[in-house]
């Protein structure tokens, strides 16, 4: 049995080959940058307006209006002093412009422009450049792409983008107990619910579970399905089978498919019966069968790697430490993730630590790590792992 941190580091030894693609940019929302980006031009690409109302030429207080710009229009206007004309949000600012002032801040008769301000030389213009200047190096190599980062590029005018292509992950759950949910089942069966979990935990993440089965509790079934599912992914996880019961048999069916052992066993709580191995350039995480162990083995360790191969450096969840909102005796002789629940600034433990029990997982937002008995005090700052 290894520690947490040996386990970690087992894990981030691995070496990884991430293989560059090419995406559409509305596909690739999740993926790391293979390619660092350098803008085109600058953003803004013109000098435009922040808000409807006039662009003037001058410091006074009455103009002539003498035209109209809308967002989008392409015509070289010029102003002189004196001269005004009604300006749309992003629309080209004329030359000579001194500022535009707002609508509401104005008055109309005719073609006679007043205001009911001071004129402020650059107000509510936005020059170009000011956001992004051009070939100016935007994200860098290993960037995950998100909504706002789509956004960005997409007003840079990429259609594709030069990202990683995400591993092929499958999922495989096994045991005689379990039924697919839907279906009718009888006293002593389990609706199986870790492979539609971890498939779920993968797409939060950005990831896409390829495939997902269940297999009986048989050396060769598992043996064969395990064999199946390597011809076809980068990275397998199963649930169950992997303790030291008379129906687990997924450690030694692994050794039959080649793989080699990494790492078997944790010092940690929920989660000891964890496997990790290899063989060639794919990865199997062997999990534990019971829901709430498994999906925090998956945030703890697979996580990491599978960012690893997309390109990303790694770091797996966002880890913070806050204040516990009421005391706690903790009680283990194991370093533990117990789950949580952080709002307004403050961590509460949650009732409900059994490593079956997902139900108390689903109400959180976090795991605290504790480790060492001992009476964590309210206002006490813990590691959270945010999920």
């Amino acid at each position: 049995m290894i520690t947490i941190e040996e386990a970690l580091k087992r894990i981030a030894e691995q070496e990884v080959d991430p293989i560059p693609d090419e995406l559409p940019l509305v596909q690739s929302l999740g993926s790391y940058l293979s390619n660092p980006i350098t803008s085109p031009f600058d953003l803004p690409s013109f000098d435009n307006s922040a808000m409807d109302g006039y662009a003037v030429c001058g410091e006074q207080q009455t103009f002539e209006i003498v035209g109209e710009v809308a967002a989008g229009s392409t015509v070289d206007n010029r102003l002189e002093v004196g001269q005004a004309m009604r300006i749309f949000t992003g629309g080209r600012v004329p030359e000579n412009t001194a500022a535009v002032v707002m609508q509401e801040k104005t008055a109309v008769e005719g073609t006679t422009l007043k205001l009911e301000e001071e004129v402020v030389p650059g107000k509510h213009i936005r020059r170009k450049g000011t956001e992004i200047a051009q070939d100016q190096v935007v994200f860098e190599l290993g960037h995950r792409i998100t909504p706002a980062t789509i956004g960005v590029l997409s007003s840079l005018g990429f259609g594709s983008v030069s990202v990683y292509q995400q591993p092929a992950i499958h999922v495989i759950a096994t045991g005689n107990e379990l039924v697919e949910p839907g279906k009718e089942k009888e006293i002593g069966q389990i609706y199986e619910s870790n492979s539609q979990t971890l498939a779920a935990a993968l797409q939060d993440q950005g990831f896409y579970c390829s495939g997902t089965k269940t297999i009986e509790d048989s050396l060769e079934a598992i043996t064969d399905g395990i064999e199946e599912d390597l011809d076809k992914c980068d990275v397998l996880l199963i649930t169950g089978g992997i303790s030291v019961g008379d129906y687990d048999y997924v450690k030694q069916a692994l050794e039959e498919n080649g793989v080699e052992e990494v790492f078997y066993k944790v010092m940690q709580k929920p989660g000891k019966p964890l496997y990790f191995g290899r063989r060639d350039d794919q990865f199997v995480f062997a999990l534990p069968g019971n829901p709430a162990s498994s999906l925090t083995c998956f945030y703890v360790y697979v996580l990491p790697l599978l960012q690893r191969l997309s390109g990303g450096k790694g770091e797996g969840l966002q880890r913070l430490n806050i204040p516990l909102k009421e005391d706690y005796e903790f009680k283990s002789n194991r370093p533990t993730f117990l789950k949580a629940h952080i709002e307004n600034g403050g961590v509460t433990i949650l009732d409900g630590q059994g490593s079956s029990m997902i139900h108390s997982m689903a109400q959180g937002n976090a795991l605290v790590f504790l480790d060492g008995e001992r009476l964590v005090k309210k206002g006490e700052a813990v590691s959270c792992l945010l999920i």
